[in-house]
């Protein structure tokens, strides 16, 4: 029952931050859908704001690679993975997978949260136990510091605790003790609801009610009110032992709804504003590095380029809560509707000179490139639509001929890659040698690529069968079958 429950509310969690991903993705079956790594990818890019690195495949070696690439993102901050294995992953393991899944809701969901309820409830701050100690003690600091982090676990679920004791202890005998029983009767959701949400229900009438009338009320209320997602159902809590880590990760979000409901307007304005000054200062660098690179080879130009744009990735990190906000443009100020455009043309300029970049590579590079921009980009188109197996069955088959023509060039573009000499006739170098080993890089994973075309011609002569099928069976039909309900039951039986 306790795994039941974790896994349909670990699921309904991820799936509601999944929703966040550019382009979103959704999880159905939280044991097999791990497997690939690629939605454990996803996850952790939506939590962390970061790009994590990836094998676009889903064969054992890329699978393997990206629960791999997962798996130390997460040791690199510093989370211990106990008995957490990759292939325990690939296979599926329930226990592994549940325990994977509480570890980043804990760290990324709960202890976020709970950090910013330190100083209300004085627990330890985990910013003094991430500080560098150079002293000759330094080993023993770091075994203090990774006590005070053991303890800040506690702490964390004790805060938020506390949190929830302080929103129901203003609505008379309502208490709760621990993250099981205590929710079993409903009222401590709606205590809190009421708390963040005066008006929105009756208290007294809920004393009245059932377990499961309350439950199913604080459930909707939420969803429907407070635009949180609906992790539980009434016969997930109203039970002898419910699950701790399923109750803790949605109270977790009712804190959440309470942080975003306190900051206030004056602070997002002063946010913005700061937010508006460093787009300003990228805007003004960014043309002076064209400016000042104008008549420079592309050598230097791509040089400077990357300079630039390792300063505006460092710079940008405090700003990037305020610069991705999912909020929808109805929701935006004045203030933040000019921060988001300005902050799109950057980006938008950004790539622009980028692709500038490219067309300035030395011959035969240059082909190279647009030929391994036009490959990935087919690699990032979506399948035809199999549900109509007639346009799949013509569109497969354009992507066939397109695919072919591409891979007849990748033997030439291979060799000219590797035996470019990398040197004008000064003995200076002609690219940079992290753009050369980059562009590498991205041809050899095209090798990969390569066995696409028996995937592409599998599902052409899926489609195929497919509507020769539906040919021939309409052609059998070719006759009166009474009434049109024996036809479409008929129909329907096939």
């Amino acid at each position: 029952q306790r795994e039941f429950t974790q896994k349909k509310t670990f699921t309904s969690w991820i799936n509601s931050i999944l929703a966040k991903h550019t382009p979103p993705s959704v999880i159905s079956d939280l044991y097999k859908d791990i497997q690939q790594g690629h939605l454990l990818l996803d996850l952790l890019e939506v939590l962390s704001g970061q790009h994590l690195p990836r094998e676009k495949g889903c064969n054992t070696f890329q699978c393997r690679s990206n629960i791999e690439n997962a798996l130390t993102f997460l040791k690199s901050r510093s989370l211990k993975l106990i008995n957490i294995h990759v292939a325990d992953i690939i296979e599926g393991k329930p226990s592994i997978v549940l325990g994977l899944i509480w570890t980043i809701i804990f760290h990324f969901h709960i202890e976020e949260l709970a950090r910013t309820l330190a100083c209300t409830y004085n627990q330890p701050s985990l910013d003094c136990s991430s500080a560098v100690d150079s002293s000759p003690k330094a080993n023993r600091s770091a075994k203090k510091s990774a006590k005070i982090k053991e303890r800040w676990k506690i702490s964390a679920t004790k805060a938020l605790l506390l949190w929830a004791k302080e929103q129901c202890s203003l609505h008379g005998s309502i208490n709760v003790t621990d993250f099981k029983s205590s929710w079993r009767s409903g009222l401590p959701f709606l205590a809190i609801i009421q708390t963040l949400r005066p008006g929105l229900v009756d208290l007294e009438k809920a004393k009245a009610r059932s377990n499961k009338e309350n439950l199913k009320e604080a459930f909707r209320i939420a969803e429907l009110e407070l635009n949180i997602p609906r992790l539980l159902e009434p016969e997930d809590v109203d039970i002898m032992n419910p699950d701790e880590k399923s109750i803790m990760t949605y109270v977790a979000q009712f804190l959440q709804y309470s942080r975003n409901l306190h900051e206030s307007e004056e602070d997002m304005q002063e946010k913005v504003g700061e937010a508006m000054s460093w787009l300003a200062a990228q805007e003004k660098k960014l043309a002076k590095l064209l400016m000042d690179t104008e008549n420079e080879t592309y050598y230097q130009k791509y040089k400077e380029t990357m300079s630039f744009m390792e300063a505006f990735n460092q710079e940008k990190t405090p700003f990037l809560p305020v610069l991705s906000s999912k909020r929808s443009e109805a929701e935006l100020s004045e203030g933040q509707q000019q921060m988001r455009e300005k902050w799109d043309k950057l980006i938008s300029q950004i790539n622009e000179w980028k692709a500038k970049l490219d067309q300035m590579l030395p011959c035969p590079l240059d082909s190279i490139e647009a030929w391994l921009q036009e490959v990935e980009h087919l690699q990032a188109e979506d399948l035809p639509d199999l549900q109509d197996p007639f346009k799949a069955m013509f569109a497969f088959r354009e992507i066939i001929v397109i695919f072919k023509g591409l891979m007849d060039c990748f033997d030439s573009h291979l060799d000219t890659l590797q035996s470019f000499k990398n040197e004008d006739e000064k003995n200076m170098p002609l690219v940079f040698p992290e753009k050369l080993e980059e562009m590498k890089r991205r041809l050899f994973s095209n090798i990969h690529f390569t066995n696409s075309n028996t995937f592409l011609e599998y599902h052409y002569g899926l489609c195929s069968a497919v509507a020769n099928e539906v040919m021939l069976k309409l052609n059998i039909w070719d006759m009166k079958y009474g009434t049109k309900e024996s036809v479409e039951s008929l129909l329907e039986s096939w």
